[in-house]
């Protein structure tokens, strides 16, 4: 799979790739070449692709709490998923994988990036994808209240 992945990105005009086995050659590798992105299988020796994803996001010894991260794996069960986005991942790919998806994961994570949150037991891209209009849980702002996004409403309108 490995070798597939560096075919599609060296077609997509990637030139730096650095293929690592297991987690801690991965983290030795981010400190000292400090990728754009990170491709991360599901299961690896020692260390999880969770865990990994974990401790990038949250140890202090991280080499980049906000590296973009794509999990590329085989398990695409809804709760691998979530374990994936509540690890940290920003997208989720399952195998086998198609150049398209790869790219439009890769395009998402360029043109339209989420800011990331820090809540308690949780760090990393906010998880929501999309504001939910019809949210009537115990956490809805008020319609009274109103969400400064440090824009002017005349400014974003132009």
């Amino acid at each position: 799979m490995s070798a597939i992945l560096r075919t599609i990105l060296q077609g997509f005009g990637v030139r730096t790739i650095h293929e690592c086995r297991d987690a801690e050659t991965a983290l030795s590798n981010m400190a000292a070449f400090n990728p754009d992105i990170l491709l991360l299988d599901l299961f690896m020796d020692e260390m999880d692709g969770l865990e990994l994803a974990r401790h990038i996001r949250n140890d202090d010894d991280s080499p980049n709490k906000y590296l973009p991260i794509i999990m590329v794996t085989a398990h695409s069960e809804r709760s691998r998923v979530l374990q994936a986005i509540n690890a940290g991942v920003n997208e989720y790919l399952a195998k086998p994988v198609r150049p398209i998806d790869l790219f439009e994961r890769m395009v998402s994570l360029i043109e339209r990036p989420r800011r990331f949150v820090r809540v308690p037991g949780y760090f990393g891209p906010d998880r929501r994808r999309r504001q939910e209009s019809r949210y009537e849980g115990p956490w809805r702002r008020s319609t009274d209240e109103k969400y400064d996004d440090g824009y002017d409403d005349e400014e974003a309108v132009a």
